[in-house]
């Protein structure tokens, strides 16, 4: 239970060290003090936010070694979630960005998706020495989200694939009688003991079997971060899959196909060069490039949509690429960050296509797959998951 002190220590640290004879102790108005390890607590707050008289601001020092061990502390008396959006404030306020290029740093954070996209950021300029604790970091975080992320898209995937191998009208080696018995169940003759095989259930021979090809295009804008992340740890997810063809590709002003980097998520990241200008147009162009059997594949447009190339010649690839039979979706976000922004001008020209564009949760992106793949209609998938889709031109 919630004493009145701890609720005064807590208002304490807060607002710092001038807080604390006005506050008091409790009743007796007499000023408090701090037991050893909430002194620890409010001296590490302190680094961060300094103090001021209206309140706390920046005040922790430059030296990378200081920053390291001030990371050590705030794991010790913080929890996990406080300190991410400790470790956030540092990096904000501090220019904490240049510091992370230096091992010792590197070794006493907190591994999270926000760090990850971070380095990554950082990736033209991390020195040498640093790489390796760079890379350990960002391991860290995509073993993490790959172990969380596989069996759900493995399953959601490989159901969809399932589904669209099935044909009603199988060759006799090809028939499968569990689902056939079951399919017909309501023409069962109990006088002859079986059931009419009015319709039959089998799947495809394997050399017909119904393939998919998935090309990730992700727009690596310095405000595409995190949708990188997860987008490289599901690229590596669905390349794992057999029946599953899968692409990805990066892209600023420039384009870079990182398809052979896909067994590691992490050889993906850091070769994603985040920032610089967007050119969807000349990405599209590219990904088109790549689509053999229109039918077949699924394009996923992962970007914010603000266009420096030419849009009218954006708008025109976009509907060849569907008009040729292929399905394409325009993620604005990839990310558990909320609300994303984005270019609604395009977002709703796109939609005009109709080429469905919202934000999706990583939670979510396994079973967006699987409806692709299923041909069914995205934008009422969306909705069916309340997710708001871009809304057409009037």
């Amino acid at each position: 239970m919630t004493t009145e002190r701890d609720r005064l220590t807590r208002w304490r640290l807060v607002l710092g060290g001038d807080a604390e004879e006005t506050l008091g102790s409790g009743t007796g108005g007499t000023p408090m003090s701090l037991t050893a390890e909430d002194r620890a607590r409010d001296e590490a707050l302190e680094q961060l936010y300094g103090e001021q008289p209206k309140g706390r601001s920046a005040g922790l020092g430059g030296s990378a070694p200081r920053v390291a061990r001030w990371l050590g502390d705030i794991r010790t008396y913080f929890p996990t979630s406080v300190v991410k959006v400790m470790q956030g404030d540092a990096m904000d306020r501090l220019g904490l960005h240049q510091l992370l290029t230096e091992p010792e740093m590197l070794d006493s954070v907190q591994p999270d998706i926000h760090l990850v996209s971070t380095l990554i950021g950082l990736g033209r300029v991390i020195p040498e020495h640093s790489r390796e604790s760079a890379r350990a970091v960002v391991r860290t975080v995509t073993d993490e989200l790959e172990s969380r992320l596989r069996s759900q898209t493995v399953q959601a995937v490989t159901g969809a694939l399932n589904r669209a191998a099935r044909t009603r009208r199988p060759r006799p080696a090809d028939i499968d009688w569990g689902r056939t018995i079951a399919a017909n169940l309501k023409h069962y003759l109990p006088e002859h003991h079986t059931v009419v095989p009015e319709r039959l259930v089998g799947h495809a021979r394997k050399a017909q079997q119904t393939q998919r090809r998935i090309i990730l295009c992700i727009d690596q804008s310095g405000s595409m971060a995190e949708s990188a992340v997860y987008s490289s740890v599901f690229g590596a997810v669905l390349a794992s899959l057999r029946s599953v063809e899968t692409k990805l590709v990066a892209f600023d002003t420039e384009i870079i196909d990182l398809t052979e980097d896909l067994d590691d998520p992490v050889d993906v990241l850091f070769g994603v060069q985040l920032g610089g200008g967007t050119d969807i147009n000349r990405a599209l162009a590219y990904c088109q490039s790549l689509i053999e059997q229109p039918e077949e594949t699924v394009l996923v447009l992962i970007s914010d949509l603000y266009e420096g190339g030419i849009r009218e010649e954006m708008l025109r690839r976009s509907r060849e690429i569907t008009d040729s039979g292929a399905t394409m979706v325009a993620l604005l976000a990839l990310s558990d960050s909320g609300a994303p922004s984005y270019d609604a001008g395009h977002a709703a020209a796109l939609a005009d296509l109709g080429i469905p564009a919202f934000a999706c949760t990583p939670d979510l992106f396994p079973d967006l797959m699987a409806a692709a793949i299923d041909k069914r209609d995205l934008g009422a998938w969306a909705s069916e998951n309340d997710i708001t889709t871009a809304a057409p031109t009037d």
